[in-house]
């Protein structure tokens, strides 16, 4: 480990090269169980690794996709997934995230898929966009294949660096399984019979780390000696399989499983490898497969039994965790799964055919297909309990197909308790589903999908309902998508849907008293949907109810008996209407009667009314549990309860409460004890009248305020004059329109950990002290200063030989007014990574100060922005000896008339809303390390100058006078991308070069005809055309095209080509990813 954290320390690059200079590779090679993964996850969550800009862990496995991987990249870093489908704006999304960035990425489990150049091709497609990353940046890779690193190699050009895990020393490999053997043992010295028989055991195990702690939970299931001497005494004979020599002591493992956990994880191996199991949403597949066994303790629900099954199987290695909620499991226990349940179990990938025999014992099958023929088989499988079908519709007729098929299979397969169905155009599921009289378990992921089939409410076994199709805001959904008797299905645990209005639209709800969610419950004053449907929902775990001002008495209040839903951890109360409604008094009193139970973590209140807090949140006692609160829009209130006093409050937040004028001592408790002992993250935003944190009688000594505050944000309350010190882990301190003077650093340790500082719209500030503790904020990166008049220093007080020895160790500075770098210490700065200045109307020109300020960070300055200034004349003159610059960005600059030169080193130019700029420099084709620019709403630009030689993408929009391309565009041999947007006087496109992977033209109305030259371009894979209305025909294209899109042209265009109808449609259907369509185009897309 530690030769790997010195290497990602090491900045230093021996074989730079043009495009992956500031690059380094490293592969981890070693055989299956070697503790590659498991390496790479405590690197990879060292603090250390802190000083990456961003972070990236990708499983890539065996079965090799560069979409997807590279969409796993971009999930890693976002998130959530990009609905993105093409492999360039793929690309084009993560070398926009990449820009000016150091990275680390891990590439987990790499195999050699085909012969070596066309891996190395694939593998150079998902390099490409972190080409724009910056110096320092990391890749590592995982793999048990020597071919692997020197492919690598290749494709960077770079010597390649392998580190070989050979497995533990012997000493190492007893630690571990020690550890495992012996976990939840006060002492493992009492047992020291067994730790003689431990040392043997390793002996056996070749220094695998996973057989390690396979093996010690195996040992740990019984501290017997006898149970020890059995599994020494087992057959270790390794059975080789694949390239792992260990196969034998995991199926050992299995068999000492208790035999419900083995249904459990051997029906895993349905999943593909590398597969990130949620845990909540496999129990529930345990559950409706009927693998969990009831259990006799009271109150115990299946739920909490699968979660007691799913624990032991993490704690004996069966699963690792990933993330939050998330897990993996090894590719070599997924091997054995795959072993243990083949007669049980088929999985059909891609086009595979499915075999000729298929035993009838198989009982669970996935199938992911384009091929109809595939899924028609399906039908014959008559004991299917779980069934995962994947199909992805080549034409929209389809699914009138499929609809059929699916027909057939619901009605031969009545066995189905787990169904899962994803089609991204099917849009609805036959009222034959109503034949599965045993289903338990529906998961659905039918974008397209109109409404529930009405036989869904005949299934009376049904448990849990998934729908987890992508929403977004302003999305209709009919009022009849659930059918109109859904509370019919007392069974049911789990109803999860996009979109909660629906579920707010089922009659008579309490009759679901197995319901577990219910994510919204929006109060009428209509009987079956007043609150009193809430009094027997007993196994709530997560409720929202909204507009409980239809709540119209105390009684009706008590009817919900919250206080005895003794499941229930998180609850959010809002009244609506905030505006008309006048009732003090009733808020306060319905708000008394909705006391929660004592097991309750998360509270959320909005649109509350009254003037003070419910009784049962003034008794510490009674939400002693809590860790999460946040009160908003609560207009009236007045005084907050003593929050200051919960053990284990992590997350306050306070939005909107106007009459607060003082954080009293009940808010922060009755004693002199430590304050506040667990909150994380304290959010203050709009306390108009907030005047103190707490009243003259409250003892606040540093160490007593806030121990374990990380995150600090205060915004919207301009009376509050003055700020606690700085709590002892604050990291993050955000201040917004506060009527602070200045910022207490405090006393209470040698360094300050804060690493990110946001101060804006502070008129009274007038010194912030960075200078004076220089020596002790060792960790801030990010800082952001604007909007402070007053301010006239950074400190300075303590001598200048202390600011010289020390210097702060920014990567991004914010500000909108440059004078602030005239102060120390940013006076004194020689590194800086980006800098963005904007939002100042003001500024003409940059002062000699500034300039001389550039010329010292311009080894280090890798991005500059300059966004919404006004009256801005000119650039910096220094701007060209920024050596290091890679990306430039100036938008809405509109005074901006002349482009001084910029750096040779520049990689990304973005030039938006400068619109007296009339014409861009000659000298723009020198700039050879220049592959992406983008231009957009510059009135006067006519013409464009020679591009770069090496311009990877090129955006045009908004340019209402540009009439015509470049001459040079033909010979721009790497462009990959050409976005042409809303250029209403360009006429035709002449030649393209022959390297375009890309090409989107929007919103072009003379553009009449396309240019014959498109059948020509062997490496176009997408072209998309939309809103040109002149354009009536196609020309030839490319047989290399993998996805079209033809939107709102002219209606002669749009008839041909019609999707299976036009009578050109037959030119154009053999494209995989074809889309003939007269909706409005996706925002994405007309974004440029």
């Amino acid at each position: 480990m530690a030769i790997i954290m010195n290497w990602l320390r090491n900045p230093s690059n021996k074989y730079q090269t043009t495009l992956y200079g500031n690059i380094s590779l490293l592969c981890i090679v070693g055989h299956g169980g070697m503790g590659k993964t498991t390496l790479l996850q405590h690197i990879y969550k060292d603090e250390m690794t802190k000083e990456f800009d961003l972070k990236m862990w990708v499983c890539v496995s065996n079965n090799f996709d560069v979409k997807k991987v590279i969409a796993d990249m971009l999930e890693s870093l976002k998130k959530e997934r990009p609905h993105l489908e093409t492999l360039e704006t793929l690309q084009d999304s993560l070398r926009t995230e990449m820009m000016s960035k150091k990275f680390l990425l891990v590439l987990d489990d790499i195999w050699e898929e085909e012969e070596e150049e066309r891996d190395k091709s694939k593998w150079e497609n998902v390099l490409a966009p972190l080409a724009f990353g910056s110096f320092g940046s990391k890749i590592l890779v995982t793999t048990r294949m020597n071919s692997i690193a020197l492919m690598f190699a290749k494709v960077i050009k770079k010597k390649k660096e392998i580190f070989r895990l050979e497995g533990l020393e012997e000493d190492e490999c007893l630690q571990l399984l020690n550890t495992h053997a012996f976990a939840d043992v006060e002492n493992s010295n009492d047992h020291k019979k067994l730790s003689a028989i431990a040392g043997e055991i390793v002996k056996k195990l070749s220094g695998s780390p996973l057989a390690a702690k396979v093996i010690g939970g195996v040992l740990n299931f019984n501290l017997d000696e006898r149970h020890w001497m059995t599994v020494l005494e087992s057959n270790f004979r390794t059975t080789k399989l694949g390239q792992n020599y260990i196969f034998s002591i995991l199926r050992l493992s299995y068999t000492f499983l208790p035999n419900p956990l083995k249904s459990c994880f051997a029906f895993c191996c349905i999943f593909a490898q590398d597969h990130v199991f949620d845990k909540d949403d496999l129990i529930r597949m345990w559950i409706a497969l009927g693998f969990i066994q009831p259990s006799h303790i009271q109150g115990e629900t299946m739920e909490d039994i699968g979660g007691r099954y799913f624990d032991i199987l993490v704690k004996k290695s069966f699963f690792d965790k990933f993330e939050r909620q998330k897990y993996k499991m090894h590719d070599l226990l997924h091997e054995l799964a795959q072993n243990i349940f083949a007669s049980e179990c088929f999985k059909v990938v891609d086009d595979e055919e499915l075999p000729l025999v298929i035993p009838e014992t198989i009982r669970h099958l996935s199938v992911q297909t384009k091929n109809l023929e595939v899924l028609r088989k399906i039908g014959k499988f008559k004991h299917l309990h779980s069934l995962f079908l994947s199909y992805t519709a080549i034409y929209a007729r389809d699914n009138q197909d499929l609809g059929n098929i699916l027909i057939e299979i619901f009605k031969a397969s009545r066995s189905i308790r787990l169904l899962y169905l994803s089609d991204p155009l099917l849009e609805m599921i036959p009222e034959e589903i109503g034949y599965l009289i045993h289903l338990r378990y529906l998961k659905i992921d039918l974008i397209n999908l109109t409404k529930m089939p009405r036989s869904l409410s005949n299934l009376l076994h049904m448990q849990f309902i998934i729908y987890c199709a992508p929403w977004f805001p302003g999305m209709l959904v009919a009022d009849d998508f659930l059918p109109c008797d859904m509370n019919k299905l007392s069974n049911l645990h789990c109803l999860e849907l996009p979109w909660n209005s629906s579920i707010s639209l089922i009659h008579g709800i309490g009759k679901l008293n197995s319901l577990q969610n219910l994510n919204e419950f929006c109060l009428r004053n209509e009987i079956g949907y007043r609150i009193e449907e809430l009094e027997h929902m007993n196994d709530l775990h997560k409720l929202k109810i909204k507009f409980l001002e239809n709540v119209k008495d105390v009684n009706e209040a008590r009817s919900a008996k919250l206080f005895d839903k003794r499941n229930l951890m998180d609850l959010s109360l809002e009244w609506g209407d905030i505006e008309s409604r006048n009732l003090i008094d009733l808020d306060e009193i319905v708000l008394d009667n909705l006391q929660p139970p004592k097991c309750l973590k998360n509270l959320s209140i909005q649109g509350y009314t009254g003037a003070r807090s419910p009784t049962w949140m003034k008794n510490v006692s009674l939400i002693h549990n809590i860790e999460n609160i946040s009160l908003k829009n609560c207009m009236k209130w007045q005084t907050l309860p003593p929050f200051g006093q919960l053990p284990f409050l992590k997350y306050l937040q306070l939005c909107d409460m106007p009459k607060v004028k003082q954080l009293l001592h009940k808010f922060y408790g009755n004693d002199k004890y430590c304050f506040f002992p667990s909150l994380e993250v304290l959010h203050i935003n709009g306390l108009k009248a907030l005047e103190n944190w707490f009243d003259a009688g409250v003892a606040a000594e540093d160490e007593c305020l806030f121990p374990c505050l990380t995150e600090l944000e205060l915004k919207d309350c301009p009376k509050l004059e003055e700020l606690p010190s700085l709590a002892p882990k604050l990291k993050s301190l955000a201040v917004d329109n506060i009527g602070w003077k200045t910022l207490n650093c405090g006393c209470i340790s040698n360094s300050i950990p804060l690493e990110t500082l946001v101060v804006s719209r502070c008129p009274n500030i007038t010194s912030l002290p960075l200078a004076d503790e220089i020596a002790r904020l060792v960790a801030l990166r990010y800082l952001i200063i604007k909007d402070c008049p007053n301010l006239i220093s950074l400190g300075g007080h303590q001598e200048v030989e202390t600011i010289k020895n020390y210097q702060l160790k920014l990567t991004n500075l914010t500000i909108n007014d440059p004078s602030i770098l005239s102060m120390e210490p940013l006076r004194s700065f020689t590194s800086l990574e980006k800098l963005t200045i904007e939002e100042n109307d003001e500024l003409v020109s940059f002062s000699t100060e500034a300039e001389q300020w550039f010329v010292k960070v311009s080894s280090s300055l890798y991005e500059l922005e300059l966004k919404n200034l006004q009256s801005l004349q000119s650039l910096p003159s220094s701007l060209p000896s920024l050596s290091s610059l890679k990306s430039l960005l100036v938008h809405s600059v509109p005074q901006l008339q002349l482009l001084p030169n910029i750096p040779t080193s520049l990689q990304k130019l973005d030039i938006f809303g400068v619109e007296s700029l009339q014409c861009l420099p000659s000298f723009l084709s020198t700039v050879s390390s220049l592959t992406c620019l983008s231009l957009g709403r510059i009135s006067f630009l006519k013409s464009l100058p020679d591009l770069p030689p090496f311009l990877n993408k090129l955006t045009l929009f908004h340019l209402e006078n540009l009439d015509c391309l470049p001459s040079c565009l033909p010979t721009l041999s790497s462009l990959q991308t050409l976005v042409i947007q809303n250029v209403p006087k360009l006429r035709e496109l002449q030649d393209l070069p022959l390297s375009l992977r890309y090409l989107q033209l929007t919103s072009l109305d003379n553009l009449d005809h396309l240019p014959a030259c498109l059948v020509s371009l062997p490496s176009l894979q997408a072209l998309m055309i939309l809103l040109l209305p002149k354009l009536r025909e196609l020309p030839d294209l490319p047989s290399s095209l993998k996805d079209l899109l033809i939107n709102n042209c002219h209606p002669e265009l749009m008839q041909r080509y019609r999707m299976g109808e036009g009578s050109d449609w037959h030119k154009i259907a053999h494209i995989p990813g074809v889309n003939v369509s007269d909706l409005e185009p996706l925002d994405q897309l007309s974004s440029g």
